[in-house]
């Protein structure tokens, strides 16, 4: 843990995540989705009759009241399909969908420092909307067989394996395959546990943000969630890319034999250690200046 936490690896992982303008990457893969997984659970609502997308993320979380009126009310269809519909819901769906394909794509490109493909790789971005689809359909039935189990944590750590193995695979095909699978495991491990995190996190802290939107706001605020919500999560994942891309590019330097010495690990964690100590004697030496000139006056 000294080794991997120190702070010239954390300091690299830090400059990475800037380099891939991560909070930006981030909102824009969580926008994506919004715009892809709407339309996409309306059509799919309208289409099969079994399928409610509203009463999955209500049961999910937990939501009551205000947060899961307006959950029914913006996942409900009006109006019965038709042929308008189909075609103008259709393509907007593929447009939406590649785009978040291509969103994914351009987090693995520039975590990795690959040249941009953008339409050239529509192929195995539709390929990876298939599997994204069934990605979803797994982690559902699991969640729907074991949620209810130890609150929710046995669903969580059947969905890691799962999540890891679909993140993996995602890298690969989203980069034309010029991401090995061994550079990308370190990714797939780390994306895995830091969703399943937030996955319990969110069991307890969505169903509030769901209500105080939805009854501030209405339908558009149970969008602000969802929102909110999908942000955290592509947080993580580009998070976990710059993490996983730090990682591998230090497992290639100890297999080079570059891995630092124990006593330059110690220096560093030294010079931290004195650092923080020096930090809080000067705050010490303020708050007892100013604790003295209040007595005085």
């Amino acid at each position: 843990m000294t080794f991997w936490l120190r702070p010239a690896f954390a300091l690299r992982v830090v400059n990475r995540f800037q380099k891939i303008l991560g909070f930006d990457r981030s909102m824009a893969l969580a926008s994506s989705a919004l715009t892809a997984l709407v339309p996409l659970s309306i059509l799919l609502g309208t289409l099969f009759e079994h399928y409610d997308a509203a009463e999955r993320i209500i049961g999910r979380y937990g939501l009551t009241g205000a947060g899961a009126a307006a959950v029914t009310s913006l996942f409900s269809s009006t109006e019965g399909p038709s042929t308008s519909f189909g075609v103008f819901g259709v393509v907007f769906l593929m447009i939406s969908a590649l785009s978040f394909a291509r969103a994914a794509q351009r987090l693995f490109e520039q975590a990795w420092e690959l040249k941009p493909l953008s339409v050239r790789n529509t192929r195995n971005g539709l390929w990876w909307i298939l599997a994204l689809g069934c990605y979803t359909a797994v982690m559902g039935l699991l969640s729907a067989l074991l949620g209810g189990y130890v609150l929710g944590l046995v669903a969580v750590v059947c969905e890691a394996p799962v999540t890891a193995a679909f993140l993996v695979w995602s890298g690969r095909l989203l980069s034309a395959k010029r991401i090995g699978w061994l550079d990308l495991l370190p990714f797939g491990v780390t994306g895995a546990v830091l969703t399943a995190a937030y996955s319990v996190g969110a069991t307890f802290y969505m169903p509030r943000l769901f209500n105080s939107s939805a009854a501030r706001y209405g339908v558009v605020g149970a969008v602000f969630a969802m929102i909110s919500a999908l942000f955290a999560v592509m947080l993580a994942l580009v998070a976990s890319a710059a993490l996983g891309r730090e990682v591998r590019d230090e497992l290639g330097l100890i297999r080079a034999g570059r891995r630092p010495s124990d006593r330059e690990i110690r220096r560093q964690w030294d010079n931290v250690v004195e650092q923080t100590r020096s930090r809080w004697r000067r705050v010490r030496e303020e708050t007892s200046r100013h604790q003295a000139k209040g007595s005085h006056q």
